[in-house]
């Protein structure tokens, strides 16, 4: 496996994990039918679920910011191609679903009081994730692999073998503390977002 096939693996199983651990949330915290779960064990389980999300979150959107400089700086070429390229990129990089409104998103289900309310804004966030965020990193993604070579994959992505290991346990801690009936499944992305 060569190292831009291990940063993909990597990408991948992030956004799958995380994909993963939204839809748990909000059929955990989402749902009006709750579940059975003592509150120190619901609590444990937000926690764990939380700590990913932001974690993974803030991860891809400093991602974003560093495709975005690097873009400008291939803009600002003469070449035809690089700044075609550049363009189409930067073009995905404005579309909606970015990390930071699914943040926004999710503090907002945080910062629910009453029960309803949280439930809708974690059923919000879901739908966010689901049906724009995902769809807009599968489309970064692509665009990525057309786009780059190694050296920009590793200087977009900053994966190492110390970010793998604090993913993996970040996602094992979410698994752990599941509450019965729940389970860590992954929603296929829909289309992707025009913008």
């Amino acid at each position: 496996m060569n190292e831009i096939e291990i940063i993909r693996s990597q990408l991948a199983a992030e956004q799958s994990h995380a994909a993963e651990v939204a839809n748990a949330c909000v059929a955990a915290l989402g749902s009006t039918a709750g579940i059975s779960a003592p509150v120190e064990a619901t609590t444990l389980f937000r926690e764990a679920c939380v700590s990913y999300l932001v974690w993974v979150l803030s991860r891809f959107e400093e991602r974003d910011q560093t495709l975005s400089e690097l873009l400008a700086s291939r803009q600002s070429l003469d070449n035809g191609a690089a700044a075609a390229s550049a363009r189409h990129l930067g073009g995905l990089i404005g579309v909606t679903g970015t990390s930071r409104e699914a943040l926004s998103r999710l503090e907002k289900a945080l910062a629910a009081t009453d029960s309803t309310s949280a439930r809708a804004s974690w059923q919000e966030f879901a739908r966010f994730f689901n049906s724009a965020w995902s769809p807009r990193r599968a489309a970064l993604e692509r665009a990525l692999a057309e786009h780059l070579g190694v050296a920009q994959w590793r200087s977009v992505c900053a994966i190492d073998a110390d970010s793998m290991l604090e993913e993996r346990n970040r996602y094992a801690r979410v698994a752990e503390r599941l509450p019965a009936g729940i389970a860590l499944r992954h929603e296929e992305p829909r289309d992707p977002p025009r913008g």
